[in-house]
């Protein structure tokens, strides 16, 4: 790999607090057609996530260092019940990836969160080289939300 483990794990904890998990976090000019992106960088390395749709959705992450590809993940995820908005869906989404966890690769979000009458769950095989996972939400004990997601480095 052409990006150590740690220099990566370091990297990716730092974006992902500062993209798409901050809701307060600015979105970057859109790259493609109706897409929504955030952009971070910090010295010779930079983050880049562009995603489409919003009850169901696709995205990818990458990670370039000096200016070069380096790492990448794919993401495909919806909500699973027609009744349920997107906003109750979401409510712990981006609290559950801004914490702060070291059991588990540092994509997406930690392996359980709970908040109030939401849980989070995140399972992942593998490692930062090659890596897939499956995140849920439940709300009240149901099942609402799905998302898997997939990759690793890039030579």
């Amino acid at each position: 790999m052409k990006i150590s483990s740690q220099e990566l794990t370091n990297f990716l904890n730092e974006a992902n607090k500062a993209t798409y998990a901050n809701q307060d976090a600015p979105k970057s000019q859109s790259l493609r057609p109706s897409s929504q992106d955030y952009h971070f960088e910090r010295g010779n390395l930079t983050y880049h996530d562009t995603y489409f749709g919003a009850r169901d959705f696709l995205g990818e992450e990458i990670v370039y260092k000096a200016g070069e590809p380096v790492w990448g993940m794919n993401y495909y995820g919806y909500v699973l019940k027609s009744d349920v908005s997107t906003k109750d869906a979401y409510a712990i989404l981006r609290p559950a990836l801004m914490q702060e966890y070291d059991d588990i690769l540092p994509v997406r979000g930690p392996r359980e969160f709970v908040l109030g009458e939401s849980k989070y769950t995140n399972q992942v095989e593998g490692t930062l080289e090659r890596f897939s996972g499956e995140e849920q939400i439940y709300l009240n004990g149901e099942l609402i939300y799905r998302c898997w997601y997939h990759g690793g480095s890039i030579e």
